[in-house]
């Protein structure tokens, strides 16, 4: 890096000190908060983590009170925030932090790294800001202000590009203030230096970017073609017996492991949704059900696939509800619903079949929802 290191420090800092963003988590000495906001964070805006990162501290303020909650309180606290397995591995990790460290998250990188769902990235952020070691991070806003700070042309997810990015963000680090300092990088390359028309105008650094100088700041960093993104269509069931419905808890090692759901799953090639409706009912819980009319269509994009829910009203005619293709299953009340947490795309049926459930009165000439 030709770039004047302790003038990058300097700008950015001054930014910072004039232009940092306010958040719940910022100013909290607790290393405990420091980490679940981390954790929050990963892959996921700030204006959406906020909420859930204030209703999560209520609810366990504590490593102690996370890691003696039961995990299906922990998912439904996470409910809506989707990347599942960061709250199976931060309730995990809480309870290594009680077993192992006394009940105290570690202020070392290599003990940071041990616990279940931290990485290079986690582990720097907390070890920086919580205990103030000069330690570097690098995620995608900070891998992106480094690209064009000293004209990275070259793919940042190559191996050898990382641990170049790695370096340099080593370097960058000014001592004593890594904390604040990884946080205005972090800022800059959520505010300013965003992934397409970046705002050099108003960054901090634009008298030090490379990437500005030769007028690369819209090309880098270099983005590798994405493959098509794969669709899939999904049939499930609202089983009714007895005034109950069935739900069924998916294994914790799957995709969206603990949460509950309606019993579903893919329709195969030539059936019918009704069809995989009632054979994926059978495989996965273990009775049979006639499938009746389709009572909602939901769309909905997760990471690397997008889905078309199709739900049917069903009806229990044979057998014994069991744990065949899931971890537990449950006949609940209709307004028991809300206790359990369920996926997304679900809890958007349970709403639409609740608010068909609700009687409708006029109010002045228009028909509504009560």
């Amino acid at each position: 890096m030709k770039q004047s290191v302790p003038a990058i420090q300097r700008a950015l800092l001054a930014w910072w000190d004039a232009s940092s963003r306010e958040m719940p988590w910022r100013g909290v000495e607790d290393p405990y908060a420091v980490w679940v906001s981390e954790i929050m964070l990963q892959q996921t805006r700030v204006e959406t983590v906020a909420p859930y990162y204030r209703r999560f501290m209520r609810l366990f303020p504590t490593v102690r009170r996370l890691a003696g909650a039961p995990l299906e309180r922990v998912l439904k606290a996470w409910e809506g925030l989707g990347y599942y397995s960061r709250a199976r591995n931060l309730h995990a990790a809480a309870r290594k932090v009680m077993a192992d460290f006394a009940g105290r998250l570690p202020g070392h990188v290599e003990h940071l790294r041990s616990l279940p769902g931290i990485g290079p990235y986690t582990a720097g952020a907390i070890a920086s800001i919580a205990f103030g070691l000069d330690e570097p991070v690098l995620d995608g806003n900070v891998s992106r202000v480094l690209c064009r700070l000293v004209a990275v042309e070259d793919d940042p997810a190559r191996p050898a590009t990382r641990e170049r990015l790695w370096e340099l963000a080593r370097r960058l680090v000014p001592s004593g203030r890594a904390g604040l300092f990884n946080q205005a990088m972090m800022d800059l390359g959520a505010t300013l230096c965003g992934p397409r028309r970046p705002r050099c105008a108003d960054c901090p650094l634009r008298g030090h970017c490379r990437a500005r100088e030769r007028g690369l700041q819209d090309r880098l960093p270099v983005r590798r073609a994405k493959p098509p993104v794969p669709h899939y269509d999904i049939a499930a069931g609202v089983v009714r017996h007895a005034g109950r419905i069935l739900i069924a808890r998916r294994r914790d090692d799957a995709m969206l492991g603990g949460l509950w759901e309606l019993p579903g799953g893919k329709v195969e090639p030539g059936e019918t949704p009704a069809q995989a409706a009632a054979r994926e009912i059978r495989e996965e819980v273990g009775v049979e059900a006639a499938v009746g009319e389709l009572v909602a269509t939901v769309k909905h994009a997760y990471s690397h696939f997008r889905i078309t829910l199709h739900v049917f009203a069903c009806r229990l005619t044979k057998g014994r509800a069991r744990p065949i293709g899931c971890a537990a299953v449950r006949w609940v009340r209709p307004d028991e619903l809300d206790s359990y947490a369920f996926p997304r795309a679900n809890r958007r049926v349970i709403e639409l079949l609740a608010d068909k459930t609700k009687p409708t009165r006029r109010v002045r000439g228009q028909t509504r929802k009560n």
